[in-house]
């Protein structure tokens, strides 16, 4: 039911007029309202609500890794396929060890990122210009490193969108 409720917001925004990057930033609200969810969930003990949360997060960033243009969007398209990958790997392990401080580390990471997508429309926008092709937005993102995700207060995390 969830996957339905995300698709129609996805719609819902498409039909709303929203560009592609927007349609992105959408994907990223409904990532980080798992999120904070899963951490609700992990708060009250509520083991299925927090993997199911979860889980639907995985969904989401499976369906932007799907799309992710390799092509067009080269190096920026590979950078977010490795981001997906890493952040995929926290989530498991985050699940299957009740690990609230990843959780909350990936809020941080989802949010930087959506952040960084929305400014981007922004700029689309305001020089009338449609998106370039691809995933090449926010191509300044660096590669995060397996050293970035290890057990260390959220304020230490060096991703930057």
């Amino acid at each position: 039911m969830r996957d339905r409720d995300a698709i129609s917001a996805y719609h819902n925004a498409a039909a709303a007029g929203s560009s592609p990057v927007g349609l992105v930033v959408a994907l990223y609200d409904t990532i980080l309202r798992d999120f904070r969810r899963a951490i609700e969930a992990l708060d009250s003990g509520n083991v299925e609500s927090r993997v199911f949360e979860l889980n639907h997060a995985l969904t989401v960033i499976a369906h932007l890794q799907g799309t992710l243009d390799f092509t067009r969007g080269k190096d920026a398209a590979k950078t977010f396929d490795r981001f997906y990958n890493v952040t995929r790997a926290m989530i498991v392990d985050a699940n299957a060890k009740a690990k609230r401080n990843s959780i909350l580390q990936l809020i941080e990471m989802y949010n930087s990122l959506r952040q960084a997508w929305q400014e981007a429309d922004r700029k689309s926008a305001a020089v009338g210009q449609p998106a370039p092709p691809g995933v090449a937005h926010p191509a300044t993102i660096r590669t995060p490193h397996a050293s970035d995700f290890s057990e260390k207060p959220s304020h230490t995390i060096r991703w930057s969108a």
